[in-house]
C-alpha cells in the first residue's frame, strides 16, 4: 500500500526536540503531512524508498526535510551529502536545525548542500517561533521548481 504524501521530513533523535517542532507545525496547520524519522538511516530509507518505505515513489517528495546533525547510525552530514548528490533527491531543500554551535557544522552544512542553517533556540517560544517561520517560508511562500524543468537543465 503507497504511503501518503509527505510535506515535511522531520530528522530528529531527540523525542522532547520533535514533539516541540511537531507542536510549533500543528500550531499554524502546518503539520498536517509530516513524517518523523529518527536516524539517519530510517531518512535515507524514507528518501530513496527502500526497506520499509519501498511503497513509496520518489515522485511525492517532501517539500522540506528539517535535519538534525547528531543522528544515530548515519550523522546529519552524511544523509545531506547522500540527498544531496542523488538527482533524483537533490531538489529537496534540506533546513538542518541543530543545536550544534560549531562553525565547522554551519560550513560543512553548506559544502554539502544545505538551503539554511538554523541553531536551535533555547527558549521554548523562540524554538516554536523559528520553527513556525521555517514551515511558513517552505511551505507556503517558497516556490520550488517543477520536477521536468529541474531535470531538463
Amino acid at each position: 500500500m503507497p504511503e501518503p504524501d509527505v510535506d515535511i521530513l522531520l530528522v530528529e533523535d531527540s523525542p522532547e526536540d520533535a514533539e516541540l517542532t511537531l507542536h510549533a507545525l500543528r500550531k499554524d496547520n502546518l503539520a498536517n503531512r509530516i513524517f518523523w524519522a529518527r536516524d539517519g538511516e530510517e531518512a535515507l530509507d524514507f528518501l530513496f524508498c527502500r526497506g520499509a518505505h519501498s511503497g513509496r515513489s520518489f515522485q511525492h517528495s517532501p517539500k522540506v526535510v528539517l535535519l538534525d546533525l547528531k543522528l544515530p547510525k548515519v550523522d546529519g552530514l552524511e544523509v545531506l551529502r547522500l540527498l544531496k548528490s542523488d538527482p533524483r533527491t537533490k531538489a529537496i531543500p534540506v533546513v538542518i536545525l541543530t543545536s550544534s554551535r560549531e562553525e565547522s557544522d554551519v560550513v560543512r552544512g553548506y559544502r554539502n548542500g544545505a538551503n539554511s542553517f538554523v541553531q536551535k533556540p533555547v527558549d521554548f517560544d523562540q524554538f516554536r517561533e523559528a520553527v513556525r517561520q521555517l514551515g511558513l517560508y517552505w511551505l507556503v511562500t517558497n516556490e520550488p521548481p517543477r520536477e521536468a524543468a529541474f531535470f531538463r537543465s
